[in-house]
């Protein structure tokens, strides 16, 4: 029978979600907490990857198993078992062909910056110490929306067959704090989010102006986009499904 497990973890002491070589995953613990606690091997299968330092408070994964009779009992076993950063929030039944990334129709990610010295979002925010023109990101930020090739945002080397992703929202706020920009598209090519982040950043302190940020997008050229700014920043906040494929 297929599951999918939701789950959430902060990603400072992590390389990414996706299983290496050599380095500790988020991927690696959940899946020898399982292991452990329904006795043989399990596989998951992520709804994407996330890169090393970045935070997650919607992941979701699936994995195949027989037997299992006590859904709310295996998330508490798993709880007291994983490390206080990793927390299991919820297990689904599902239909045998489930697939957690390919059947995702929507993921949504947050990032946030500080303009003011904060201690106690050192590991959560990127710290700039530039004023920022908020009403001038979002107009850049505008520019993203729709359908379009961002090969300019991606990291080079990437197995993907196109570069092209919805975006359908892109919008900056400040949040008390922090200030937050919150970007969903039906898919995210890698480093997509953290290059995006790096070029409005250009454009909210004076660097880059809306003209440039077009021609920027229609270069396809990494290297005309902004730097990719610091993963302790980021949070994947949501992956959305269709309910067609939960088992009722």
């Amino acid at each position: 029978m297929r599951y999918f497990i939701q789950f959430s973890y902060l990603g400072k002491a992590y390389h990414g979600w996706q299983k290496q070589p050599n380095a500790i995953t988020v991927q690696e613990i959940l899946e020898h907490a399982l292991s452990v606690l329904l006795r043989e091997e399990i596989l998951l299968t992520g709804a994407g990857r996330t890169d090393a330092g970045v935070h997650a408070r919607e992941m979701y994964a699936h994995f195949d198993f027989t037997g299992l009779t006590d859904k709310e009992d295996l998330i508490y076993r798993l709880n007291a078992f994983l490390p206080g950063d990793i927390a299991v929030d919820n297990i689904y039944v599902m239909l045998d062909q489930a697939h957690a990334r390919f059947d995702a129709l929507e993921r949504s990610y947050e990032y946030w910056i500080c303009d003011t010295k904060n201690p106690f979002l050192k590991d959560a925010a990127y710290y700039i110490k530039h004023h920022l023109d908020i009403s001038l990101m979002n107009k850049a930020a505008e520019l993203l929306l729709g359908k379009q090739d961002f090969e300019c945002f991606s990291k080079s080397k990437t197995d993907v067959n196109n570069y092209f992703c919805s975006i359908k929202n892109a919008k900056w706020s400040r949040e008390g704090e922090y200030i937050a920009f919150r970007i969903s598209a039906d898919r995210f090519l890698r480093n997509m989010v953290r290059a995006i982040v790096g070029t409005l950043l250009d454009v909210g302190t004076g660097k880059t102006d809306l003209e440039t940020v077009k021609t920027i997008i229609k270069s396809k050229d990494r290297t005309q986009a902004g730097v990719s700014v610091p993963a302790k920043g980021l949070y994947l906040t949501a992956v959305s499904y269709p309910n067609t494929i939960f088992k009722k």
